[in-house]
């Protein structure tokens, strides 16, 4: 076999996989092919682009098992579409004239990388898949293999994204703390805020784990801290329609019987609502360079605090977000567990030049595989069929119908 030239990139938001799953295919290279060199682009397409890279040494190869502690990316993020070359332009990661995808393939030619790892969501590995169709087309030889995360688990066609049961743990753990502050003031209503464009996984799976967490709590009788103050009140998904006027009853009567109130909320639940409302006020709605509204500026858990404290009488009212603090959390083991069997299988695939995004395929009965390229893509809601969700469900007394 000819000798393996080996790159890494993490791109777009972080999740608890990116540091362990860089040192898993360290580690994994270091093992069956010593030989092959590493090298790593910084900041993601950004720094294939602009030529920021790390060479992988013998002695971090030695270390690189200390990655595994912490989260964040050891060799940064960036969000850069190569096809979008007006933005890149902007941005001054190329010139006028210069195409990205010829920049980024005339790079990786010039540092002579035979296998490229990109370990992102849908926007990072469907531009792996712009990038190796791009390559194919113009006749480098170069295989990219791809790893999937994303705290959203919102990847077709794959079961289980990586970093998103940490996220759903993490994230429970945040708000075991912040569910306290109920007993800060009479009538508060604390809005636990969670990651989810499209999908509810993470927001449905962090009301599970929070539950999970607190319903075996010792109490004791008498005294304000009870299982009623750390329960949750209420979960809205993307998935799922709710009528704001028999919620905000059905929520004032638990307001007025126990003094305060939950809520669980994604960050995409109601978006589209929120857009066309800003909109109709004439907002401009900013959105980033894969066309996605920025969540940032649409603020949703501001939207059900506005509307939920008016209708609850809610004399104290405060949003929480557990994204960050989820997402930059190293991996559990659960997710060790997954990262583990995905990076052995990118390696094998790397080396064995089959390119795609390894992951199970929920095409193939869940089978693990190098999934093709073009059938990756984001947006995958969650399905609500889910057992657990029902069990989720029922335990907080709450209907709810589907928005489709």
């Amino acid at each position: 076999m000819a000798k393996q030239k080996v790159a890494l990139l993490t791109a777009g938001g972080l999740a608890p996989c990116l540091s362990s799953a860089v040192a898993g295919l360290i580690e994994r290279y270091t093992d069956i092919s010593p030989e092959t060199e590493i090298i790593a682009y910084k900041s993601g397409f950004r720094g294939l682009l602009m030529d920021y890279k790390i060479e992988i040494t013998k002695e971090m190869r030695e270390k690189a098992h200390v990655l595994h502690r912490y989260g964040g990316s050891p060799i940064g993020n960036s969000r850069v579409k190569l096809t979008n070359v007006a933005d890149c332009i902007k941005r001054g990661l190329v010139k006028e004239g210069e195409t990205p995808l010829q920049v980024a393939a005339e790079r990786l030619a010039a540092d002579g990388v035979t296998i490229l790892h990109t370990i992102g969501g849908d926007d990072t590995n469907t531009t792996a898949a712009d990038l190796a169709a791009y390559l194919g087309a113009n006749g480098y030889d170069l295989t990219v293999v791809g790893l999937p995360k994303t705290v959203d688990n919102d990847v077709y066609p794959i079961r289980q994204t990586l970093g998103a049961w940490t996220a759903a743990e993490v994230g429970a753990r945040f708000f075991d703390h912040v569910s306290n502050e109920q007993s800060a003031a009479p009538r508060t209503l604390v809005i636990h805020e969670v990651m989810g464009r499209h999908c509810g996984w993470l927001t449905a799976a962090t009301a599970r784990a929070y539950i999970q967490r607190t319903r075996g709590n010792e109490y004791i009788d008498g005294f304000m801290m009870n299982a009623e103050l750390k329960n949750i009140d209420g979960l809205y998904l993307p998935e799922t329609h709710f009528d704001l006027d028999a919620e905000a009853t059905r929520l004032k009567d638990i307001m007025d019987r126990t003094g305060y109130v939950t809520l669980f909320v994604s960050e995409g639940a109601c978006m589209d609502e929120i857009v066309k409302e800003r909109e109709a006020a004439g907002d401009v709605v900013s959105r980033d360079a894969f066309g996605h509204v920025k969540l940032d500026t649409i603020n949703v858990g501001s939207w059900f605090q506005k509307h939920f404290a008016k209708l609850l009488d809610a004399e104290r009212s405060m949003v929480q977000k557990s994204g960050y603090y989820a997402r930059s959390a190293p991996a559990n083991y659960e997710d060790l567990r997954l990262i583990q069997s995905m990076v052995d299988l990118a390696v094998e695939s790397g080396l064995g030049g089959v390119s795609g995004v390894t992951g199970h395929d929920e095409d193939h009965g869940g089978r693990l595989r190098t999934i093709e390229f073009p059938r990756i893509r984001g947006g995958k809601p969650f399905d609500l069929s889910t057992p657990w969700f029902a069990e989720v469900m029922d335990y907080l007394g709450q209907n709810y119908r589907p928005i489709n």
